[in-house]
């Protein structure tokens, strides 16, 4: 059987273990207790919590979903319970389980991002922390996540208060994604999520109005992913630091193509709105296709489709078999093992 296990955070000092490299997506799952009654989600690789705030938030106007070609729109408006009521009902359930949760924090300030790490850190249930960066700053109205000086400015805040793993998720509206992304490395992230959804809208046309009750919404599913395969792929070749890649990924060959630009991990969001097994479906698929590919561990393929790598398995191919030589001690842990 192909090993499917992936070290996500191989530079940190408690690591973040996986048994497959198929996580949820944050916002798409809940905190995972209503799944929990429909399959056995200890057969995902990680769970990401709903965003959580210091305080209760109710949530944008209606309609917050509405489908668009090749994906959908949301404006949720982070509404969820608070982080006192994650840790009082939420986080205990979390320590029952045998897979990973990783809890998502969104705030107005970066004090509020800070205390949300500070209160986490430590709780029981939660293995990780993921910053959700793509959040109006109160004090100057940006997003955290559009310069790379906010996004140092957070993320260190951050990793100031908790020695949890920590991953920073990027939104893809940006002029330089690796100065971004490099910024967040160099301030403490163990890892990127790459990437948030992309600013988007619906008009109807017989209201004269935008679609969605807030006006404009965040684009997930399908006609997200090539611009998010591309983000992985360009800071992949540009970085040493793990990558989680997120972004219209319905399928176990959307999850390679990702996996083959430098992710060492996935995660699965708009695709549960239609089928909610879509991530065991990935798991799955996954595993066939390493069967059919004769891929012994699913390290190999990882990075498998960045220059590096090829060339690797150019100068491979009258000798060593890819993926069977030593490892490097980057970001980029394997290569595709092809037959023959």
């Amino acid at each position: 059987m192909p090993n499917l296990s992936v070290e996500l955070l191989p530079g940190h000092k408690r690591g973040l273990s996986f048994s497959n490299p198929v996580m949820t997506a944050s916002g798409t799952f809940g905190n995972g207790l209503d799944y929990a009654k429909i399959f056995d989600i200890q057969r995902l690789g990680a769970i990401v919590s709903k965003a959580i705030t210091l305080r209760p938030r109710q949530g944008n106007a209606q309609p917050r979903i509405i489908e668009t070609a090749a994906g959908m729109l949301n404006s949720i408006g982070l509404q969820n319970i608070g982080v006192d009521a994650i840790l009082r009902d939420i986080a205990p359930v979390w320590a029952t389980w045998r897979v990973p949760v990783i809890a998502n924090i969104a705030g107005e300030s970066i004090a509020h991002y800070a205390e949300l790490a500070r209160r986490l850190d430590g709780a029981p249930g939660v293995s990780g922390i993921e910053i959700n960066v793509s959040c109006p700053n109160v004090e100057n109205g940006l997003e955290f996540g559009t310069d790379p000086r906010s996004a140092s400015d957070l993320t260190y805040a951050v990793r100031r208060e908790t020695d949890l793993p920590l991953l920073v998720k990027l939104g893809p509206n940006v002029t330089d994604i690796v100065g971004i992304a490099a910024a967040a490395a160099d301030a403490g992230a163990d890892g990127l999520t790459l990437i948030n959804t992309f600013p988007a809208m619906r008009i109807d046309i017989q209201a004269r109005r935008p679609t969605l009750g807030w006006g404009s919404g965040g684009l997930s599913g399908p006609a997200l992913k090539p611009i998010a395969l591309r983000i992985v792929y360009q800071v992949a070749r540009s970085l040493d630091i793990p990558i989680v890649g997120c972004g219209g990924i319905v399928s176990a060959e959307d999850a390679i193509e990702f996996m083959m630009a430098g992710a060492t991990a996935v995660q699965v969001g708009t695709a549960t709105f239609r089928n909610p097994q879509a991530p065991l479906d990935i798991i799955d698929g996954l595993e066939e296709f390493m069967q059919r590919e004769q891929i012994l561990a699913v390290r190999e393929i990882i990075g498998a489709a960045l220059p590096a790598q090829r060339e690797s398995q150019t100068n491979n191919a009258g000798g060593v078999a890819a993926g069977h030589g030593p490892q490097s001690d980057g970001a980029i842990t394997g290569r595709a093992l092809r037959p023959g």
